[in-house]
């Protein structure tokens, strides 16, 4: 995706707030905020957005959220925070601080399904019809795409919490305040560090239990495949994108579990079937402005007129 437009991006997530003004991927200006209390983070995001455009004038805004977030636009809600287990954020407008009287188009999304327009656009989704962005980190989300297209529907997928068949010998309970083991409750950051009893990072690669954790990816990545389909997975987040060494043992998993039923996946296609994205930690605030970009689209296809013959 070629663009001349400047465009604004936000991508709040649930431990900091990425900010980028951009002209397609090549990046304007940055900042970023640690994700507090709404209250005092929304202003802080809306005050850096008031200073970009009174020195940018750029032409759109993208929002990119951590959810569950209201991303109907027919919806009395949107662009507000549902009920999450981050505390105080439920209900947060988010949209309507960041977005009101900005006098100029706007779009939210989750923060999933913008990277994965991301990676649709300027990564490793180029080319291909569809695509689904799986990210390890303060949750666990996915984001899938049909032909460029966030899915939608009465919500927005939620395969963090998804309750899968759990690996023989894994004891523990999970940390999701809704249902406990659900994927999100089992490998999210808070999860992990539930697990070992300190932070991932200090965890040494050898660890026995992260044999748990790749099992319980694995298992989220066939659910998704025998469900939506996608042409290629992408597994970024924090988590995914520093533990890379998991890939190996998630795609070995995979195709094991498989067992052969589907024949586009072998153990040399799976290597790029089940991979790291392109953009990295750049996927989820250039998701933001792919968002912005998309609203400003859509505004300009509404405003065209038709020519009568």
């Amino acid at each position: 995706m070629v663009r001349d437009e400047i465009v604004a991006g936000v991508e709040l997530g649930g431990t900091k707030a990425v900010m980028m003004l951009a002209r397609g991927r090549t990046v304007i200006a940055h900042a970023k905020f640690p994700t507090f209390e709404p209250e005092k983070t929304l202003p802080q995001l809306r005050g850096q957005l008031d200073a970009w455009k009174a020195e940018h004038d750029f032409a759109a805004l993208g929002i990119a959220s951590f959810g569950p977030v209201r991303v109907d636009p027919s919806a009395c809600d949107y662009g507000s925070m549902l009920a999450t287990p981050k505390p105080r954020w439920s209900g947060a407008p988010i949209a309507g601080i960041l977005a009101h009287d900005l006098g100029l188009p706007w779009r939210i999304e989750t923060d999933v399904n913008a990277a994965a327009m991301a990676e649709w656009n300027w990564g490793a989704g180029r080319g291909l019809d569809s695509l689904c962005y799986l990210t390890l980190g303060t949750g666990v989300g996915g984001g899938i795409l049909i032909d460029g297209l966030a899915v939608h529907g009465a919500l927005h997928p939620e395969v963090g919490h998804l309750r899968l068949r759990r690996a023989v010998g894994d004891g523990f309970t999970g940390v999701c305040p809704f249902h406990h083991d659900c994927v999100e409750g089992l490998i999210s950051g808070p999860a992990l560090h539930a697990r070992f009893g300190r932070s991932a990072e200090e965890v040494s690669e050898d660890d026995p239990v992260w044999a748990n954790v790749a099992y319980d990816l694995a298992e989220l990545i066939g659910a998704i495949v025998l469900t939506a389909s996608p042409q290629r997975i992408l597994i970024g987040g924090s988590i995914g994108l520093d533990r890379s060494f998991l890939l190996q043992q998630v795609r070995a998993l995979f195709v094991e579990r498989l067992a052969g039923y589907l024949p586009h996946i072998s153990a040399a296609a799976a290597q790029a079937f089940i991979s790291n994205p392109e953009l990295g930690h750049e996927a989820g605030p250039l998701g933001a402005i792919a968002v912005g970009y998309a609203a400003l689209d859509h505004a300009l296809s509404a405003t065209k007129k038709v020519d009568c013959v």
